[in-house]
């Protein structure tokens, strides 16, 4: 496919996202570049997504190898979510969202999960800024660090502050390890914070996950029933969280009492917008953590103190410097 390379989106360490268009069609999608070299997380990315379907889940429309400025560059190409990512959401709406927009957000985020875990794979990594907002709902995407369930134990990768117990510990990640995620990252939609405290180093933190026997503080200002859901995911124990089809038969996210005033503010978020060249910078919420990336080994001295606790963990990780460029626009701009 010819295509023509346009502003950038956003950029961490190993990789650049940016608007790109179809030259014949004109069409614009979202391509995410990095050096063939160093490309491996991308093209696993590639291998799953490529597998995938669904309105949940952010649309695969191919790849390609270039060489520009005497480098091979290895492109994903996916749908492109003009109003960023949930984490940008979060912003928008002042710091932290309504109850029941949540629980709007919470169900679409659910249902992709459904249908990744119907078909034996793992997220790995679900938290805010890797839920993107499309023209049609929310999209679950970065699958840099996804794993099947059926394939041989892969090293841990995610982040930490979204890290299970049995994952922080090394011992597995497995389905319902998305499911504490996911109770994790509704307490970042419904507070604007990490959902755990972040003074301290990020081996403190995940010690604490993976042996206190604590689980994230819920917010005392929920309802009775959005803290009943959170806590059917944010069980230690994963053989006692709720799996994706239970949760959407949860009352928090059954078939909600919308008024006419939120169905036109939620509908509002996903409207494409007419200028998508806006000039003014967005920046994406910041974790209070550092985060794993699948392309290094950490070398600290501090991981060997956590390791000594949990016998050989192989940590890979993940990165999170990124830094959203540009945001959504509003039609009336």
């Amino acid at each position: 496919m010819a295509w023509t390379r346009l502003a950038a989106v956003g950029h961490g360490s190993f990789a650049t996202v940016y608007l790109a268009a179809s030259s014949s069609s004109g069409d614009l999608f979202a391509v995410k570049s990095a050096e063939l070299l160093n490309s491996d997380f991308l093209q696993t990315e590639q291998r799953i997504l490529s597998s995938l379907s669904h309105p949940s889940i952010v649309g695969y429309k191919g790849f390609d190898v270039t060489t520009e400025n005497g480098k091979l560059m290895y492109n994903l190409f996916m749908e492109y979510a003009a109003c960023g990512s949930l984490a940008d959401e979060i912003v928008r709406r002042g710091g932290r969202i309504k109850e029941v927009t949540a629980a709007f957000y919470t169900r679409q985020i659910v249902r992709g999960l459904e249908y990744l875990h119907k078909r034996g794979l793992v997220h790995c990594d679900v938290k805010a800024k890797n839920i993107l907002i499309g023209g049609d709902g929310l999209k679950i995407a970065d699958f840099g660090c996804s794993k099947w369930v059926l394939e041989s134990p892969a090293a841990v990768c995610g982040t930490p502050m979204f890290m299970a117990p049995e994952v922080a510990r090394g011992e597995t990640q497995g389905i319902s390890s998305d499911i504490w995620a996911l109770g994790c990252t509704l307490i970042e939609m419904v507070s604007g914070a990490p959902p755990w405290p972040t003074a301290g180093d990020p081996v403190s933190t995940l010690y604490r996950i993976a042996y206190s026997g604590d689980s994230p503080e819920i917010p005392s200002f929920l309802s009775a029933t959005a803290k009943d859901f959170l806590g059917k995911c944010l069980r230690r124990d994963p053989a006692e969280r709720w799996s994706t089809s239970q949760l959407l038969k949860h009352p928090f996210l059954g078939e909600l009492s919308f008024g006419f005033e939120i169905i036109k503010e939620l509908h509002s978020d996903f409207e494409s917008p007419t200028s998508i060249l806006d000039q003014g910078p967005w920046n994406s919420l910041e974790e209070g953590s550092q985060t794993l990336l699948k392309t290094e080994t950490w070398e600290d001295d501090r991981i060997k103190r956590l390791s000594v606790f949990s016998g050989e963990i192989k940590w890979k990780m993940r990165d999170d410097n990124w830094i959203t460029i540009r945001s959504c626009v509003n039609d009336d701009n």
